[in-house]
């Protein structure tokens, strides 16, 4: 991994954030040593991420009144995750990362302490930033002082949810395995897919980047968003946030998503379907009780096992309690 920046797009995005930062800690009457707190939620699909997001969304106001920064640049209105931060380090579109982070400074106030930035895309497009990009986070943590908070799933349940979900996805270039007519099997063989098993080497890999101990891994057994409550200090007794429920895909539909990708449809066709289909997912799930029928297969599951055991012991290490 680099640890300069060499491309020129780069470099400017560093040098323009940190004057901003600078102009900021003017107008707060802080030092540039007292660095603002930028906070990275990650975690694999389905670890409460969404739930969370959708209550710090609801709970700005009081936030800011706290110094924290939940952030209101989101693609996708209807969902308040902050998924341009990964698809433009992905991309490598610094100008726009630039734009996204000039926002967000210019709605810092005086007694703002800290920024939270959540999309489980960071995790699950990790692999898929280049070294530039890498080189820049790097730097960042010069600029600000930033922790990640992180959930993962179990490795085999993940395994599993993960396959449904590239086969759901539709064809990338530079992802063999979304959109593809693949087993089980046949997708763990692929190494974007099977790397995101890595979730020590995820934490290694941030430790590297932010500091030691820069990673707080959290059990997923627990309710997230009332641990994110706890975390920023919001809790009341009004607050009884009520979790939303993924429903996780059925293996009939995953069998049917595998059809479905035999044909030679563009990215356009295959969504028009996906309503269609989970159309058909909910009725089939009033039967998944009497199903059980688990995608992975035996030599799979023993391979998952082997290549995540180690891991796992480490990932339980940095559980905070």
């Amino acid at each position: 991994m680099t640890d300069k920046l060499s491309d020129q797009n780069s470099k400017k995005f560093i040098t323009e954030l940190k004057q901003r930062l600078r102009l900021v800690n003017r107008s707060s009457n802080s030092s540039i040593d007292n660095r603002l707190k930028l906070i990275l939620h990650v975690g694999t699909p389905k670890t409460g991420t969404t739930s969370v997001q959708v209550y710090l969304d609801k709970k700005q106001r009081k936030l800011r009144l706290q110094g924290i920064l939940y952030p209101t640049r989101f693609h996708n209105p209807n969902a308040p995750r902050h998924q341009w931060f990964e698809r433009n380090l992905v991309s490598s579109n610094f100008e726009s990362l630039l734009e996204n982070f000039v926002d967000i400074l210019n709605h810092v106030e005086e007694h703002t302490h800290t920024i939270l930035l959540s999309s489980e895309g960071i995790y699950n497009h990790w692999w898929d930033f280049p070294e530039e990009s890498k080189a820049l986070l790097l730097e960042l943590n010069n600029l600000f002082d930033v922790e990640v908070w992180a959930w993962f799933r179990e490795p085999l349940v993940f395994a599993e949810s993960f396959y449904k979900q590239c086969l759901r996805n539709p064809q990338v270039g530079h992802i063999s395995c979304y959109g593809r007519d693949l087993s089980f099997a046949e997708m763990l063989a692929d190494p974007w897919f099977s790397q995101h098993l890595d979730y020590i080497g995820f934490v290694n890999e941030c430790d590297e980047l932010f500091g030691k101990d820069s990673v707080s891994v959290f059990d997923c057994q627990t309710d997230t968003v009332k641990t994110v409550i706890n975390l920023l200090g919001l809790t009341t007794p009004h607050d009884n946030p009520t979790p939303r429920k993924n429903n996780c895909m059925t293996s009939v539909t995953a069998e049917l998503y595998r059809v479905i990708n035999r044909l030679p449809l563009a990215a356009k066709e295959k969504e028009k379907l996906v309503p269609f289909v989970n159309e058909l997912d909910s009725a089939l799930m009033l039967y998944s009780d009497r199903e059980n029928n688990s995608l992975i297969d035996n030599e799979s599951r023993d391979k998952i096992i082997k290549m995540t055991s180690e891991g796992m012991l480490g990932i339980q290490k940095r559980f905070v309690v």
